[in-house]
């Protein structure tokens, strides 16, 4: 259990630092020096920074105003979005912006903008894939996206849009049509990687084959606050008795799901599927806060009566 422990925490901390590292490359060295523009939050910024530079003379690096950006955001995430997921979020954004301030700004593609969007967008999309995949994210619109899941669960898919629709707008008045071009090059390179790595639908159902039955639903219930089914089953080859657990959850909570289940069971076979609708209530953020609330306060009181 240590072991896996440990593992874990470097394992966070190696994808921390290589996600940072990629925005920060792929601002620099790709996206920035071609006046190609990132999408989300960090694309607004290039924009404010060129802004600034040409009307005012003012040079005001991206990395200082991404950071700004996500100042505010942090703190409704923090409330809407859950705290573990915002201080990951917000302390990557952090170290993206020291890099994409303090590393050299010189492109490393030159003469061909169109492998330059590619490059930076995927880098980009990377980083924010292999975040995702460990529970939190890159900052910016990750943290809106995960407030916005968690108190309706929707997605927004509208917002982002818009404000890459704007990006891709301003970036062809201020740089020209063609520069617009590459920055929807770009953008979109960052979206299909992001959804090779890690799944774009809000909900999926999870298979959970597992011998320990009792034991991964005490521990998930315990944690993700989810409703499961428990299915008796049997192996096809080995005509062995098992028993299967399908549970919907948020996409957010997938790498959680898999953590608790293999701590328990590490041979539990997990199948993850997409989940379009479903026709009941799915529990958001709220209302598990409310459940956790209650387990405690009714915990608390068995230990009082238990005390006297």
């Amino acid at each position: 259990m240590l072991v896996s422990r440990t593992r874990d925490i470097l394992l966070r901390i190696g994808v921390f630092i290589i996600a940072s590292a990629l925005i920060a490359i792929a601002l620099n060295n790709f996206l920035i020096p071609n006046n190609i523009f990132s999408a989300g939050f960090n694309g607004i910024s290039q924009l404010i920074s060129l802004f600034l530079k040409t009307v005012f003379g003012v040079n005001v690096q991206v990395g200082f105003i991404a950071f700004a950006f996500n100042v505010p955001v942090a703190i409704v995430g923090w409330f809407w979005a859950g705290k573990n997921f915002t201080i990951l979020s917000f302390l990557n954004n952090f170290l993206a912006a020291f890099l994409q301030v303090t590393l050299p700004k010189t492109t490393l593609v030159s003469h061909d903008p169109i492998l330059a969007a590619l490059f930076g967008g995927i880098l980009i999309g990377v980083a924010i894939g292999i975040t995702f995949k460990l529970g939190f994210s890159t900052g910016g619109m990750d943290i809106v996206a995960m407030a916005v899941q968690k108190r309706t669960g929707r997605s927004i898919g509208f917002i982002n849009l818009a404000i890459n629709g704007v990006v891709v707008l301003l970036a062809g008045a201020f740089i020209g049509w063609q520069n617009a071009m590459y920055t929807v090059i770009g953008i979109y390179a960052t979206s299909v990687t992001v959804d090779k790595i890690y799944t774009s639908h809000q909900k999926l159902t999870a298979f959970i084959v597992t011998k320990h039955t009792e034991d991964v639903v005490r521990i998930l219930q315990n944690d993700l606050i989810r409703g499961i089914t428990i299915i008796d089953s049997r192996g096809a080859y080995t005509r062995e008795g098992s028993q299967t657990l399908m549970m919907v959850l948020s996409r957010y909570e997938m790498n959680d799901m898999q953590r608790l289940t293999k701590s328990v069971d590490p041979d539990a076979f997990i199948n993850v599927v997409n989940t379009i609708e479903t026709s009941t209530n799915f529990w958001n953020e709220e209302l598990q806060s409310q459940v956790r609330s209650e387990r405690l306060a009714a915990q608390a009181q068995i230990k009082a009566a238990l005390d006297e």
